[in-house]
């Protein structure tokens, strides 16, 4: 059933879509793990960070606030990768049949995964990271 509602949702519509996650039910387990999880104010200390690196990144431009709004010049000027980086992303899109416009996405959201982790740089983690999140890139995600 999935699979048939995403073969009406066109690809060009996918493409402008930035995170992908399939959200598979959690079993009894992890329900009932007493491992601690990441607290709330952690998490709202470094989006806040994120948001703040952001601003200061684009302060120069009027219309451009955060890493979602970069024009494809600027992805090209801002979210540089090294050569292993390019090694994984060229694969990934000959694997999955990217677009271009999907290319951008996966910089912007990579750039957007650094600034979380505090990095200058964007690192081949947090390249994998924002790849992963073109699950409905995949054929056949869903089974």
């Amino acid at each position: 059933m999935v699979q048939k509602y995403l073969s009406k949702i066109s690809g060009p519509l996918l493409d402008r879509i930035d995170l992908h996650v399939e959200v598979t039910p959690v079993n009894f387990n992890e329900l009932a793990s007493e491992r601690l999880s990441e607290k709330s104010e952690a998490i709202r200390e470094r989006v806040t960070e994120a948001r703040n690196i952001q601003l200061k990144r684009f302060e120069e431009k009027a219309d451009v606030f955060c890493n979602a709004q970069m024009s494809p010049n600027m992805v090209r000027n801002i979210c540089r990768i090294n050569e292993s980086g390019q090694v994984l992303l060229k694969q990934a899109m000959e694997k999955l049949g990217l677009s271009a416009r999907a290319y951008d996405r996966i910089l912007k959201v990579s750039r957007t995964i650094a600034d979380l982790a505090g990095s200058e740089e964007i690192q081949l983690e947090h390249l994998a990271e924002a790849i992963h999140y073109r699950s409905l890139d995949r054929e056949g995600w869903a089974g």
